[in-house]
């Protein structure tokens, strides 16, 4: 077969019937809570590093 060519007898007949108990629900993995997050910089920091990148643009 040459590139590019389209052969039917290559392709597969897959089941999709799928149950509904094999499904995830979304609501399953939500999660609630707080998260706080420390980098060490101070925000005069952060602004001074925000204006040399977007000077480097």
């Amino acid at each position: 077969m040459g590139f590019g060519s389209y052969d039917e007898s290559e392709q597969q007949d897959l089941d999709a019937d799928f149950d509904d108990d094999d499904a995830v629900e979304s609501e399953q993995n939500t999660h609630e809570g707080t998260i706080e997050f420390e980098n060490g910089a101070s925000s005069d920091e952060l602004i001074d590093r925000l204006k040399d990148i977007k000077d480097e643009e």
